[in-house]
């Protein structure tokens, strides 16, 4: 049971922080393009209004996929309950393998919204 539960916080862990994430982006962005913190990519660091769309974009998406992956990957670890530590284990992994793979389309959609708002400059299509 001590493994059941172990395994399950860990694969909870990555939706909260995406969640976390998301919450803080969106409601408590960093003010200026900067180097140490927020979403920094060639892309959302050309302006400041590309900066801050890009932060209130991601924070979206990063939240709801978070949201999209609790239920499903607590539901994947209900059948596990009762079995081996291994079989606990290597689902498990699956499922955080699974999860790493979303926590990235957050990241590919909002350089796509990026580039279709945005010029290579940062500054607004019309």
């Amino acid at each position: 049971m001590g493994m059941w539960i172990y395994m399950l916080v860990m694969v909870l862990l990555l939706p909260a922080v995406m969640i976390g994430i998301g919450h803080l982006l969106m409601h408590r962005p960093p003010r200026g393009i900067n180097w140490i913190y927020g979403y920094r990519t060639s892309r959302s660091m050309a302006s400041q209004d590309a900066w801050d769309f890009a932060h209130r974009f991601f924070g979206r998406r990063c939240r709801k996929m978070g949201w999209w992956l609790v239920l499903p990957s607590a539901a994947a670890m209900l059948p596990l309950l009762g079995k081996s530590e291994d079989a606990i284990g290597t689902a498990g992994i699956v499922l955080i393998s699974i999860q790493l793979a979303v926590f990235f389309a957050p990241i590919v959609s909002t350089e796509r919204a990026l580039a279709r708002n945005f010029d290579k400059h940062g500054v607004r299509k019309p």
